[in-house]
């Protein structure tokens, strides 16, 4: 069974070693492994490649569409295995574009992984198959608020929404542009009751300097609602760049 992945490079798949750049587990270090695709179209997304390719008409801010020749390589799972294994690291976090669309091939990856703990960044438009569920130790759920410019019947799937709710695996992870975008996180609380402790708020934005700018007034949002901040770690230290 193989699996579609992002490239860092043409040809070369997006795994890499580094540490993780946000949410709840934020400067771990961890093996990344990206897959392609993706069933929503952010037009903020910094991974667009992974899904905006040549002939998709779907908006995106950059207006740039991907070869999908240059951005996609096929593996199969035994040497997606080896690759893993390489990078020493007993942490995986699997990403995307929207892993879980690849379910039963990821299934496959993480029998051949056994001593590792998982990760999984999901939009929350989907849930992972038993074979694959029992392999994951954490869901960090990033639902997409309206300025992504997903119709809110195809990003916010109320089952869904409510399975990753009541599972004390998930983590939610909201990106946020404007205090505005955090009235809808309240609305979803509110209807859901995320758990304590479990809601993110992250600034939008791929350079440092509006990162920080938004996480001024967010951090203020974050105390008055009880909610945690989240930064982008690996973009301060890297850049938005990939295989990092």
């Amino acid at each position: 069974m193989a699996l579609v992945l992002a490239t860092q490079a043409p040809g070369e798949p997006e795994i890499f070693a580094s540490v993780q750049g946000e949410g709840p587990s934020a400067g771990m270090p961890v093996t990344f492994v990206r897959l392609s695709r993706c069933n929503l179209a952010c037009e903020w997304c910094d991974t667009a490649y992974t899904w905006h390719f040549e002939g998709d008409n779907r908006p995106h801010r950059d207006g740039e569409t991907f070869e999908r020749k240059a951005n996609q390589v096929t593996l199969e799972v035994e040497e997606v295995a080896e690759r893993v294994r390489a990078l020493g690291q007993d942490r995986i976090v699997l990403t995307g574009g929207e892993p879980l669309l690849q379910a039963s091939a990821l299934a496959e990856l993480l029998a051949l992984l056994p001593d590792h703990s998982v990760e999984v960044e999901t939009n929350g438009t989907t849930t992972a198959p038993t074979r694959l569920d029992i392999r994951i130790d954490q869901f960090n759920v990033s639902p997409k608020l309206s300025h992504s410019g997903n119709p809110a019947d195809l990003a916010l799937i109320p089952e869904r929404l409510d399975f990753y709710a009541t599972d004390p695996r998930a983590f939610f992870k909201f990106v946020i542009a404007t205090p505005e975008d955090v009235e809808e996180v309240l609305a979803l609380h509110e209807r859901y009751h995320f758990k304590p402790g479990h809601v993110f708020l992250m600034p939008e934005g791929t350079e440092s300097e509006t990162l920080r700018e938004r996480e001024k007034w967010l951090a203020e949002l974050c105390v008055e609602h009880g909610f945690r901040l989240s930064d982008r770690l690996h973009i301060h230290l890297f850049g938005d760049t990939r295989g990092t």
